[in-house]
C-alpha cells in the first residue's frame, strides 16, 4: 500500500479521537469543571491524542525522511480544516463568526494548538516516542 494512501486511511482515526474528545469535554469535563477550563484542556487533551496517533502513524509507516513525514501532517491537515470548515458551516450551519471564535488565542481559544499537531503530528510524534 502506498503512503499517500496509508494517510488517507488513518485519517478517520483523528477524526474519531476528535468526535471522542468533543464528546469528553461536553459530558465530562463541562459538567465537572466549567465551560470555560474544559475549553481549555479539551485541546490540549486532543492535541496530544493526535500526537500519539501520528506517532503511531509514523512507526506503522516505518523510517521516513522528515518532510515525508510533514507532508503526511499537511495532508491531515487539510483534511481536517476541509472536514471542520465544510462540516460546521455547511452543513451544521454554524456561522463563520462562531467557528472562527475558536482560534482568537486572547480568549483562552486552543484550537490552533490542535492545527500544529496536526501538522506536526506524524514527525514530531514519530521523534517523541522514540522511533527516530
Amino acid at each position: 500500500m502506498s503512503l499517500p494512501l496509508e494517510a488517507l486511511l488513518a485519517w478517520p482515526l483523528l477524526l474519531a479521537l476528535a468526535v471522542a474528545n468533543g464528546a469528553l469535554r461536553e459530558f465530562l469535563l463541562q459538567p465537572r469543571l466549567g465551560e470555560r477550563p474544559a475549553r481549555l484542556l479539551s485541546p490540549v487533551i486532543l492535541a496530544l491524542g493526535v500526537l500519539i496517533l501520528g506517532g503511531l502513524f509514523a512507526w506503522y509507516a516505518g523510517p521516513r525522511p522528515a518532510p515525508v513525514l510533514l507532508g503526511v501532517g499537511l495532508f491531515w491537515l487539510l483534511l481536517a480544516l476541509v472536514f471542520e470548515f465544510g462540516f460546521f458551516h455547511f452543513v451544521r450551519g454554524v456561522p463563520w463568526t462562531v467557528l472562527l471564535a475558536d482560534y482568537n488565542i486572547l480568549a483562552g481559544r486552543l484550537l490552533a494548538l490542535v492545527w500544529i499537531a496536526t501538522l506536526l503530528g506524524p514527525w514530531l510524534g514519530g521523534r517523541l516516542l522514540g522511533y527516530y
